[in-house]
Order: C-alpha cells, then sequence, then structure tokens
C-alpha cells in the first residue's frame, strides 16, 4: 500500500510547498521516500540512520526533526507515544491505527481489526467530524507472560540443601 501512495503522497507536499511558497528540496523528498520505504513505526533516528546508510542521502537532526513535523501537518505521518519513547509511521490513506503495546518490554504490534475499525466508524460524534483514530491496548505480550511463568514456578520450586 505504501509504495502505490507514493505519488500521491508526494503531490500532496509539492501542492503544500508550492501553494505556500516553500522551497521544494531535495531533503524533504528524501525523507518522504525514506518514510514511505519504512515497513511499520520508525524512530527519528531510525529515519536518520535508513537515509544515511541504506540511502546515502545523509540529512541533518534538525531537517529530519522539522520536515517530521511538517508531514505531521499535512497528516502524511503519524506520532505515537510508546512508553517514553517517540516513534512514527506512514499514514496516507489509513484512518485507523490500532496497537497492542507491552508493558514489560515495550513491544508494539499493529493490530488490524475490522470489528474495531467498523464499530468506531459507526460512532456518531456531536458536533465533531472524525476522520481517523488511534487505539492503545496496554497488556503483556506472549514472550513476556511465558518469562513470569517461569519465574513463578522457579519461585515456587523449594531449593535442596
Amino acid at each position: 500500500m505504501k509504495q502505490n501512495a507514493k505519488p500521491s503522497v508526494r503531490q500532496i507536499l509539492t501542492n503544500y510547498l508550492e501553494l505556500n511558497n516553500h522551497r521544494k528540496t531535495p531533503e524533504r523528498y528524501a525523507i518522504l521516500d525514506a518514510v514511505y520505504d519504512i515497513d511499520g513505526h520508525f524512530t527519528l533516528d531510525e529515519l536518520g540512520d535508513k537515509l544515511a546508510n541504506e540511502d546515502n542521502f545523509p540529512v541533518s537532526r534538525a531537517t529530519l526533526y522539522n520536515t517530521l513535523k511538517l508531514f505531521l501537518e499535512l497528516r502524511l505521518i503519524v506520532r505515537h507515544r510508546f512508553q517514553g519513547t517517540t516513534h512514527y509511521e506512514a499514514c496516507y490513506d489509513n484512518n485507523g491505527h490500532s496497537h497492542q503495546v507491552c508493558t514489560m518490554c515495550g513491544k508494539v504490534t499493529e493490530l488490524k481489526s475490522a470489528e474495531i475499525t467498523k464499530v468506531i466508524n459507526r460512532q456518531h460524534l456531536k458536533r465533531f467530524h472524525k476522520d481517523g483514530f488511534a487505539l492503545y491496548i496496554y497488556g503483556i505480550c506472549s514472550t513476556c507472560q511465558a518469562k513470569l511463568t517461569r519465574q513463578r514456578k522457579q519461585q515456587q520450586i523449594p531449593k535442596k540443601s
């Protein structure tokens, strides 16, 4: 989906820059392409590493930050704050985000649920037009749950002297 969205998101960026008399810099377009090449969530540092190492197009941290801020305003990306860290995600033509967040290890998993989307889309809100949503479900992932179970079992076994 994201690869197919590239021409559309590039056009949205171009239109905005032209309408607001901003420069159409190669950095902005390189960052936009990199964002839509990444599958899933990414941090500012991960995006910078991808641009520098994979795309051979290093940019400053300030340029990354300011460009992502612009993309947020244009709704080309969405920002998530997961347990003290900020992640971003391409979101063009995707009006709903649901995630499972492990409160022990911090692992974030995208949750695709047609049922959740249907319920939220059916909600009629007074004097408010919704155009998207984010849902975070917090709990303990199966890996961490298995670790907890092993720890509990070890604590129950009496030590031999």
